[in-house]
C-alpha cells in the first residue's frame, strides 16, 4: 500500500511544475551590482557578552560580499534572459526538448549573477524559476534524474525567496511541492528518516497557505500531498487520519486533483458495494 502512495504522490506534484508567469528582468544587468555594506557595522545585541580585554573579537557573520560582474558576464546574463523567454515559449507550445535546450543555455549565466550578488533577490528568484521550469520540461520528457537534480539545486533559492517574500503564497506552494518531491524520492529509496524532514518542512508551509486561503484548491492539494507523505514517515499521531478526512472532504466538494485522488482512494480502501435490488 505504501508503495502506491509514494508513486502517486510523486506524480501529483509534477503537475505543479508548469512554467510560471515569471517576467524575466526587463533589461537584466546594465551596470555592476552595488557592494552590500558589511554586516560588521551592525551594533551587537544588548545582551551580548562583554569582550575579554586583550582578546580578538570573533568574526562577524557577514553576508557574502557582492562583486562587480564583468562585461562578459553581463552580456551572458542578458542573453540568458532571451534564452529563458524562448524556453518558456517553446514549453507553452509543447516543445519540451526545445525548452530544456534554452533553459540549460540560460541557467549558467543566471547562476553567475546570483553568485556575484547573493543578496539580489530578483536574480535569486529568476534562478529559482529557471531551474523549476527546466525541471518541468525534463519531467515531461521522462528524465527524472534531471528533475530531481534541478529540484535539489533550486531548494535553497526557493527558501530564500519565501523567506524574503513571506506573503508570496505562490512561491511558498512551489517550495512545498519541491520539498514533497524530495521526500518522495527518499521514500522510494526506503529512507524514511531522510524523507521526513522534507515532509515536515512542506507541511508547515502548506498549512500556512491553507490558513491564509482556506478555499484555494492548489494550496489544499499541496497540503494533502504533504499529509500523505508525512503520514508514512512521521511519528506524529493523527496525520494519516487528517489526510483521509481532508481527502474525503475534497473528493466530496470536487477540489481534489486527479493525482491525489487515487492515494486517498487507496488509503480509504475499496468502496462498499451497492446493496442488491
Amino acid at each position: 500500500m505504501a508503495s502506491t502512495f509514494r508513486n502517486t504522490a510523486l506524480t501529483a506534484l509534477l503537475t505543479l511544475s508548469a512554467p510560471l508567469a515569471l517576467a524575466a528582468p526587463a533589461l537584466a544587468q546594465q551596470a555592476p551590482a552595488e557592494t552590500t555594506p558589511p554586516a560588521a557595522d551592525a551594533a551587537p545585541p544588548a545582551d551580548a557578552a562583554p569582550a575579554i580585554e586583550g582578546a580578538a573579537a570573533p568574526a562577524a557573520q557577514a553576508a557574502p560580499a557582492a562583486r562587480e560582474m564583468t562585461p562578459a558576464e553581463i552580456a551572458a546574463f542578458n542573453k540568458a534572459v532571451t534564452d529563458f523567454t524562448a524556453g518558456q515559449a517553446a514549453q507553452q507550445k509543447g516543445d519540451n526538448a526545445g525548452a530544456v535546450a534554452k533553459y540549460d543555455a540560460a541557467i549558467p549565466a543566471i547562476r553567475t549573477a546570483v553568485e556575484a550578488d547573493p543578496a539580489k533577490i530578483d536574480n535569486v528568484n529568476f534562478l529559482a524559476n529557471a531551474l523549476y521550469a527546466d525541471a518541468a520540461a525534463y519531467g515531461v520528457l521522462g528524465q527524472m534524474d534531471k528533475v530531481m537534480a534541478l529540484y535539489g539545486e533550486s531548494l535553497p533559492h526557493w527558501r530564500k525567496v519565501v523567506e524574503t517574500k513571506p506573503a508570496d503564497a505562490a512561491s511558498r506552494n512551489i517550495l512545498a511541492g519541491i520539498l514533497i518531491q524530495m521526500g518522495n524520492k527518499e521514500l522510494r529509496d526506503h529512507d524514511r528518516a531522510g524523507a521526513d524532514p522534507y515532509y515536515e518542512e512542506a507541511l508547515a508551509l502548506a498549512r500556512k497557505s491553507v490558513t491564509e486561503q482556506p478555499t484555494d484548491a492548489v494550496s489544499k492539494n499541496v497540503l494533502l500531498s504533504a499529509l500523505i507523505g508525512a503520514s508514512q514517515t512521521s511519528t506524529e499521531e493523527g496525520l494519516r487520519e487528517e489526510a483521509i478526512s481532508m481527502g474525503k472532504a475534497m473528493m466530496a466538494d470536487g477540489t481534489i486533483d486527479a493525482m491525489n485522488k487515487p492515494s486517498i482512494e487507496t488509503m480509504t480502501g475499496p468502496a462498499a458495494p451497492a446493496p442488491a435490488q
